[in-house]
């Protein structure tokens, strides 16, 4: 069973419904006993990291932390990734997961911000997430933070600068872009994800 994640600010309905077009086994849950049986879990995002402090006090956070060191395969999405990494500028009191240190910092001033839209991705190779997704295809962002590039990146994308665009070690998986709104190239990526052993 793959949990997704409800923290009241997930682009929920589009994530279930790419996963239901899988016909994969995935239920919407705000409950951390749900989050501690699943074989997958998924965080998706949407809006300001600010938000993600509601799975500490639903309980959340350490019930996801419980699975990822039981070696459960973790998909963090747009925010979701970015709560991977140690902080945000948007939101400084707020702390992330720490699972790749960094902190998600703003675009610079020469570009327009939101970043929203297609752009292109610069993968590295090697990676399980991205696996049949060349280099420089489109994917769609929507974001006004981005992490930055650290060893785990899988693939980088430039606008005012590089950031991470995925983020791949072990059973720890991240995209910054919405694969749920990313047509057929997001669709394998979340087919990839679905079939990664537990």
């Amino acid at each position: 069973m793959i949990a997704v994640i409800d923290y009241r600010a997930g682009n929920i309905t589009s994530v279930k419904k790419a996963l239901d077009h899988l016909h994969a086994d995935a239920v919407v849950t705000r409950d951390p006993n749900v989050a501690a049986l699943a074989d997958k879990i998924i965080l998706p995002g949407v809006g300001h990291f600010s938000a993600t402090a509601i799975l500490e006090q639903d309980g959340l956070r350490d019930a996801i932390l419980r699975r990822i060191e039981k070696g459960v395969p973790f998909l963090g999405v747009c925010v979701g990734m970015q709560w991977m990494f140690d902080s945000s500028a948007e939101a400084p009191g707020t702390p992330g997961l720490g699972l790749f240190s960094g902190s998600c910092g703003r675009f610079a001033d020469s570009v327009k911000s939101p970043h929203v839209g297609w752009n292109s991705l610069t993968c590295r190779g090697g990676s399980r997430l991205l696996r049949g997704i060349p280099s420089g295809s489109f994917v769609y962002f929507t974001h006004s933070y981005s992490a930055p590039v650290v060893q785990a990146t899988a693939a980088s994308c430039e606008y005012g600068g590089e950031f991470s665009a995925a983020v791949e070690q072990d059973n720890l998986f991240g995209v910054q872009f919405h694969p749920e709104k990313s047509g057929e190239l997001g669709l394998r990526l979340l087919a990839n994800f679905c079939d990664l052993p537990c």
